[in-house]
C-alpha cells in the first residue's frame, strides 16, 4: 500500500511515468479522454484533471482504498506544483484532497508519520502587504469601486465613522485618507473614526487563521494610519474592538449600539460607514443553529447606516456535498493561477506567497468540515437577496466610479475587465465574474 510520501513524491522520471498508473494501460476504467489524440483530451487537460480531481474525492468518500491511491498516483505525475496553471491548481487540490484523506481518515491510506501537506502562508508586513494587494485587480477592484461610492456618501458630513470589515487588514483606507484630503484640500476635513473588528484579541474565538497574515498588532498598525492620516492633515482615531466573524461578530454589533445611541442623542452629524470587504463570508450560517449571515445583516441594519458597501467574490462554495465544493472551486479557483503569469515571475518570492494563499483556500474548502470551513463564498445574487430581506435598498454606482474602476484596470493586464450589473459592478477575468461590488442604504 501506497503512504502519503510515496503519493506525493513519486519520482516523475521513473519507468512508470509513461502510464496512468500500475495496472491500468487506459483512463477509460474513469470514463475521462485518454490521450492527446483528435478524439479525446489529455490528461494535462483542465477539464479531465478535473474529472480526475472528482473521481479520487469519490473515492475518499467512499473509502476505496485503491482507487484512490491510484488516482492521487496519476494526479501526482500530470500536476507538478512547478508546472503550467492548470496543473498548480490540480497540485493544490490533490494536495487538498490527500490533507482531507488524512483529516478525516479516509481509506486508512495515509499514516500518520507522513509528510505533511498543510499549505505555509507568508506573514506580511505593512509594506509587503500594500505591494502585494497593487499587483493585482482583485482586491483593488473593490477598493477603488468601494471609496467612490463611501466619498458620495459622506459628503457634506463632519464626521465619517467607518467599520472596517476587511480581509486586508485596513490596506483600503490610506487611499480613502488621502481621497478624503483631496476634496477637502481647502476647508476643514471631516474627523474620520475608524473601528476594526480583531479575531487575534477575542476570548472567545473559535476564528480560523486568515490569509493574508500581518506581522504587526492592530494596535502598532492603527499608530502607522494616525501619522499617515495626520501627514495628509487629517484627524483619524482608530478603535479596535476585539471581535470575531465566528459569532457573527457579536461584540463589535453591541458596541456600535452603544455608541450609536450616544451620538444619536449629541447629533453631531456622524456618517456611519460599514465597509465590508471579503470578510462577511466567513460568518458561519449553515454550521450554526442560529442563522448568523442573516442575523449580522439585520444587526447592521437597525444601526441606520448611512452607507455600506459590500465586495465579495463571486462563487458558490457553501454546498455540504463534497464533490460539488470542488467542482465550483476548480471552475472558480482556476482564474487566480491564470492570472498570475501577467504580474509575477516563475519562482518569485511574492508568487510563492501569492499562491501558497490560494492553496490554502482550496484546502480550506476541501479538507475542512464544520466550524474550520470558513470559505462558505455565496454569489452575488444570494447576497443581493439577503441584503433586501434585512431592508436595504441597493444603490447604482456612479459614472465617475465606473471611470476610476476603468482607469485602475488599464495599469493590469488586458484580460481584466468591468461591467455593470444592475446597479452594481462585477470585476471580469476574460470575460469570467471573479469579484462584485454593491452599495446599500437602509430601504
Amino acid at each position: 500500500m501506497m503512504n502519503k510520501n510515496q503519493i506525493l513524491h513519486h519520482h516523475r522520471g521513473s519507468s512508470n511515468s509513461s502510464r496512468p498508473w500500475p495496472g491500468f494501460t487506459t483512463s477509460k476504467a474513469l470514463g475521462v479522454g485518454g490521450g492527446g489524440g483528435s478524439g479525446g483530451s489529455s490528461f494535462g487537460d483542465a477539464n479531465c484533471m478535473e474529472q480526475l480531481l472528482v473521481h479520487c474525492a469519490n473515492a475518499i468518500e467512499a473509502n476505496d482504498v485503491t482507487l484512490a491511491q491510484q488516482i492521487l498516483w496519476v494526479l501526482n505525475n500530470i500536476a507538478p506544483p512547478d508546472g503550467d496553471a492548470n496543473q498548480r491548481l490540480a497540485c493544490g487540490f490533490l494536495r487538498a484532497l490527500v490533507s482531507r484523506a488524512a483529516r478525516t481518515g479516509a481509506c486508512n491510506m495515509l499514516p500518520s508519520d507522513g509528510v505533511s501537506v498543510s499549505v505555509e502562508t507568508h506573514r506580511f508586513s505593512v509594506i509587503e502587504l500594500a505591494n502585494f494587494i497593487d499587483l493585482t485587480p482583485w482586491h483593488r477592484f473593490g477598493f477603488t469601486a468601494a471609496n467612490a461610492a463611501i466619498l458620495d456618501a459622506v459628503e457634506g458630513r463632519p464626521v465619517v465613522h467607518i467599520v472596517d470589515l476587511s480581509l486586508t487588514h485596513c490596506m483600503q483606507i490610506p487611499t480613502l485618507v488621502d481621497s478624503i484630503a483631496t476634496r477637502h484640500h481647502n476647508e476643514v476635513p471631516p474627523l474620520i473614526k475608524l473601528t476594526v473588528a480583531a479575531e487575534c484579541n477575542y476570548s472567545n474565538n473559535d476564528a480560523v487563521s486568515l490569509p493574508p497574515a500581518l506581522d504587526l498588532s492592530y494596535e502598532e498598525l492603527g499608530a502607522k494610519l494616525v501619522n499617515f492620516a495626520r501627514s495628509r492633515n487629517i484627524v483619524l482615531e482608530f478603535r479596535v474592538i476585539p471581535s470575531s466573524y465566528s459569532d457573527g461578530f457579536a461584540s463589535l454589533i453591541e458596541q456600535l449600539r452603544v455608541q450609536n445611541l450616544v451620538y444619536s442623542e449629541t447629533g453631531d452629524g456622524e456618517a456611519l460607514v460599514i465597509n465590508c470587504h471579503m470578510k462577511l463570508h466567513h460568518i458561519p450560517e449553515e454550521t450554526t443553529l442560529l442563522p448568523l449571515r442573516t442575523m449580522f445583516l439585520k444587526a447592521i441594519r437597525s444601526l441606520d447606516p448611512t452607507v455600506v458597501v459590500l465586495v465579495d467574490e463571486d462563487a458558490d462554495l457553501t454546498s455540504n456535498n463534497l464533490v460539488c465544493r470542488l467542482r465550483s472551486a476548480f471552475n472558480y479557483l482556476w482564474i487566480p493561477y491564470d492570472t498570475v503569469d501577467t504580474f509575477l515571475p516563475k519562482g518569485s518570492k511574492q508568487r510563492q506567497w501569492y499562491e501558497a494563499d490560494i492553496c490554502w483556500k482550496i484546502e480550506n474548502v476541501l479538507a475542512n468540515e464544520g466550524i474550520q470551513r470558513v470559505e462558505r463564498l455565496e454569489p452575488k445574487a444570494k447576497w443581493v437577496q439577503r441584503m433586501r430581506n434585512a431592508r436595504f435598498r441597493s444603490v447604482s454606482f456612479g459614472e465617475e466610479a465606473v471611470a476610476e474602476v476603468k482607469a485602475m484596470l488599464d495599469e493590469h493586464a488586458a484580460g481584466w475587465g468591468v461591467k455593470r450589473e444592475d446597479e452594481d459592478l462585477v470585476l471580469t477575468w476574460k470575460g469570467h465574474n471573479v469579484v462584485f461590488a454593491t452599495v446599500w442604504v437602509s430601504a
